[in-house]
């Protein structure tokens, strides 16, 4: 893969982050109408599309979608939901290319869009059976890594920080060069990704978040293998779990998951490293083989009708894309949006946004290393 992404404009991501899914401007849609009352309290599909498929296989991120949506999908159209998740974008990838066959609709972040684009993975949408794309706000389309948004949908996005016990950590840390204080050894849980962690440890040592320079990939390598003293638990399925369940004191962990530590545990606080927070995107794409493409259509629709997606807001909360989701919220489940528009968390601060890092999609070769150096690491 060409190791090409431009940084997404800035003003694209400001809009949607700071005011989260721009709010009263003229492009917001309306709310949509809640669904008649039925015998279900599920929102009904609106429009109800044709489907003749009776499953949906989807390959995405663990505990990311709210069951709710997909009970109510497979209500409303009949389709049972085979429901496989990954821990890692390395780990996704690696499965697909392995040939695993029969996914409909599967999950990539921002940099992940653009090498499965190449390998020639997805399918071009059709937007003509995409009647919600005029929900999404149009500063989260059109991204650097999918113009036009040819082959994805936005999902979510956000940010890979630090949140701490204030109650329990004596030295809050400000960076991530912070995190290998001698203070935190053993107190620490972190994603079990080799991008985030080289690249947090590349950022520690003063480098480009994109660097693939030999050199300071080694030095990174003997970093990073320095601060696994500090890590009492890898995961990236739940960190949340063992930070609100006190097993550990600080996270290094995607901000969707911090923000549900911090609703559950209030003594959590979200922090945005000095050397420049990781920013993401996470995205909904159809495989190019989808052998239940109308199943997967129906899907993107439903999910993104402003009666379900507030669902997302309700248990995620990352940086919101469904402007019409927002603006349902706000009308129809104040204490979610709220909580929403009120948090640091998602809504990421300006100078945040300025100083934070895209990551760029890694060569084929460049993965390897990647991933032979955290498998080395750890």
């Amino acid at each position: 893969m060409k190791n090409t992404r431009i940084l997404l404009n800035l003003s694209l991501i400001l809009v949607p982050i700071l005011i989260l899914t721009a709010c009263g401007s003229a492009s917001t849609p309306a709310p949509q109408a809640e669904a008649p009352a039925s015998d279900s309290a599920c929102p009904q599909p609106s429009p109800k599309v044709e489907v003749t498929s009776k499953e949906l296989n989807m390959f995405t991120w663990s505990e990311y979608i709210p069951d709710d949506i997909i009970n109510c999908f497979e209500e409303a159209y009949g389709v049972t939901v085979n429901h496989d998740t990954f821990a890692s974008q390395s780990e996704q990838l690696a499965k697909l290319e392995r040939g695993a066959s029969g996914y409909d609709i599967v999950q990539p972040s921002d940099d992940m869009v653009q090498l499965m684009v190449e390998k020639d993975l997805f399918a071009e949408l059709d937007k003509s059976q995409l009647s919600v794309m005029s929900n999404f706000n149009p500063a989260f389309l059109n991204p650097a890594f999918d113009p036009d948004n040819k082959f994805s949908l936005p999902y979510q996005g956000g940010s890979t920080g630090i949140v701490y016990n204030t109650e329990t950590v004596k030295t809050p840390p400000t960076s991530y060069a912070d995190l290998w204080n001698a203070e935190y050894a053993g107190h620490i849980i972190a994603v079990d990704d080799s991008r985030t962690m080289i690249t947090i440890t590349l950022l520690a040592l003063g480098y480009d978040a994109n660097s693939t320079d030999p050199a300071q990939l080694d030095e990174a390598k003997a970093k990073l293998k320095e601060l696994t003293a500090n890590i009492r638990i890898f995961d990236s399925d739940s960190p949340k779990t063992a930070l609100i369940g006190g097993e550990a004191d600080l996270g290094i962990i995607w901000s969707t998951e911090a923000f549900t530590t911090v609703i559950e545990k209030p003594a959590f606080a979200y922090v945005y490293p000095s050397e420049g927070v990781i920013l993401w995107q996470d995205n909904f794409a159809v495989m190019k083989d989808a052998p239940h493409a109308d199943a997967a259509y129906a899907w993107l629709n439903y999910l993104n009708q402003a009666d379900v997606f507030w669902m997302v807001m309700r248990d995620h909360s990352g940086s919101n894309p469904n402007a019409a989701a927002v603006e349902y919220a706000k009308a129809n489940q104040p204490d979610v949006y709220a909580g929403y528009m009120q948090s640091n968390i998602s809504s990421v601060p300006a100078e945040a946004v300025t100083n934070g890092h895209w990551l760029k999609s890694l060569t084929p070769e460049n993965a390897s290393i990647f991933d032979q150096l955290w498998t080395e690491v750890k």
